[in-house]
């Protein structure tokens, strides 16, 4: 992966935020996790896949387990898919050292949050990122989602930001498509849809790919309304988007994580449990689930 701009897809197209599998018991599912891995990318559309972010339960693995799982997810995959490297906290500190760690273990780039709770202004923001980017020679994606986080990256931080050499796109789970609009207009970086409701409309005005969670589910589905926008059949990607409302409604009716891992069961696929503080789907949510994605075209086994 070069660490030159590559403004146009420096991390593929279609990405999918990949759950990390347990065993029963909690523990890292290591087989599990290249299963999942080469179904996602070699049946599911994807050509990237993001570990050990937050849709893989980041905050409650160790650095050992995050090494574990993305060393798996590598040599599943890795000669054929983007692999990025979810290192971010709110400790700078840490975040530096997850960061030697993901390099060595194999990473091809890094998604990187803004810090979580407690909330820096935009100058440490800045200063925080840059130190991240300037300690390893891997690509960073910039994860901007403040209804996790609690603070924005503001338009001019992340203007500002992606002036580094290394800093090559931002996944935006923020939904401002105006601010979206001006980062864009003003910086050129890489924009990532991060947040599946929005994808065709971060297309319209210059997104180049998404970072789903239904990709686990729908990843051909979304990679084909990409494909339909960009060689311009706009209809036909608009219908792709409205075929698929029902599922996004469905994983994202409680923590998009526990329905997601719920409906991998539901398919055959390998999940295993959540760990608390979350809690697995209920029975009643695993029945409105099916129902959820039935109406979106999704056939669940018998």
């Amino acid at each position: 992966m070069s660490t030159t701009k590559d403004r146009a897809r420096p991390f593929g197209r279609a990405l999918t935020a990949m759950v990390t599998p347990m065993t029963p018991d909690g523990g890292i599912d290591v087989d599990g996790v290249q299963r999942l891995a080469t179904y996602l990318v070699d049946e599911g559309g994807n050509d990237g896949l993001i570990v050990n972010g937050t849709t893989g339960e980041y905050p409650t693995l160790s650095d050992p387990e995050k090494e574990t799982v993305l060393r798996a997810a590598v040599e599943a995959v890795g000669d054929r898919a983007t692999i990025v490297a979810g290192a971010g906290n709110n400790d700078t500190r840490h975040t530096l050292e997850v960061i030697a760690t993901a390099q060595k273990a194999g990473a091809h780039g890094l998604l990187l949050v803004s810090p979580y709770y407690n909330k820096p202004p935009q100058e440490g923001l800045y200063r925080h990122f840059t130190a991240a980017a300037n300690s390893s020679d891997l690509p960073v994606m910039l994860y901007d989602i403040p209804g996790r986080t609690g603070v924005a990256i503001e338009t001019d931080t992340l203007v500002r930001l992606a002036e580094h050499p290394r800093i090559l796109a931002v996944k935006d789970a923020k939904g401002d498509l105006a601010g979206a609009s001006w980062v864009m207009a003003r910086s050129g970086v890489a924009w990532y849809s991060g947040e599946d409701m929005l994808n065709l409309p971060l297309y319209s005005i210059g997104a180049v790919g998404h970072v789903s969670v239904v990709g686990h589910v729908v990843g051909v589905r979304l990679r084909d309304m990409l494909d339909a926008y960009e060689r311009g059949d706009v209809r036909r990607a608009a219908e792709l988007h409205q075929s698929l409302l029902p599922v996004y409604t469905g994983i994202f009716r409680t923590q998009g994580l526990i329905l997601t891992k719920a409906a991998l069961r539901l398919l055959g696929l390998p999940a295993g449990p959540v760990r608390l503080p979350l809690v697995d789907a209920t029975d009643q949510q695993v029945e409105t689930l099916i129902a959820d994605l039935t109406a979106g075209g999704v056939e669940i086994p018998a």
